[in-house]
């Protein structure tokens, strides 16, 4: 039985570049960090990866979590990943204000596709966190409308 929802996992090039933002940036707290050496079996047959090594760390903001890995082997690669490509698609934030929190990120560096758009009840953006992922920011109320209508 599947109970719930624990967290994604982004590999990133600088585990504390990456870590500082998500931090300063959107509220999420560091809850616990590990390593593993080079040769790890065990590791190694997780991921299906031979030599690796690395380390990661667990962020958390409320109850959604955000696993980061930092590999120092192998090297990986950095896909120039769309919205359309097969794959993770995007981490959604549900925000109070969005065009507060669009003003406020977006004079931080954040980078966005394009300004808040939508209707009046609905007003959704994308953007780009520090590594080329892509976060949505959404109002708090739209899943809960989805849901209803789907429960209808």
């Amino acid at each position: 039985m599947i109970n719930g929802f624990h967290h994604v996992a982004i590999c990133t090039p600088s585990l504390e570049r990456f870590v500082a933002h998500y931090r300063d940036w959107f509220g999420f707290e560091r809850v616990s960090d590990a390593s593993w050496p080079l040769g790890n079996e065990r590791i190694n047959r997780v991921f299906g990866l031979e030599q690796s090594s690395g380390r990661f760390a667990m962020l958390r903001l409320k109850s959604f979590y955000i696993e980061v890995f930092e590999f120092s082997h192998p090297e990986g690669r950095r896909p120039d990943h769309r919205v359309c490509d097969p794959g993770l698609t995007h981490i959604c934030l549900c925000v109070s204000d969005i065009w507060a929190e669009y003003e406020r990120l977006k004079g931080l560096g954040m980078t966005f596709h394009a300004p808040p758009g939508g209707s009046e009840k609905n007003l959704t953006t994308y953007g780009r966190d520090c590594d080329g992922n892509i976060l949505e920011l959404l109002d708090p109320e739209l899943p809960y409308r989805f849901l209803d209508k789907a429960l209808a």
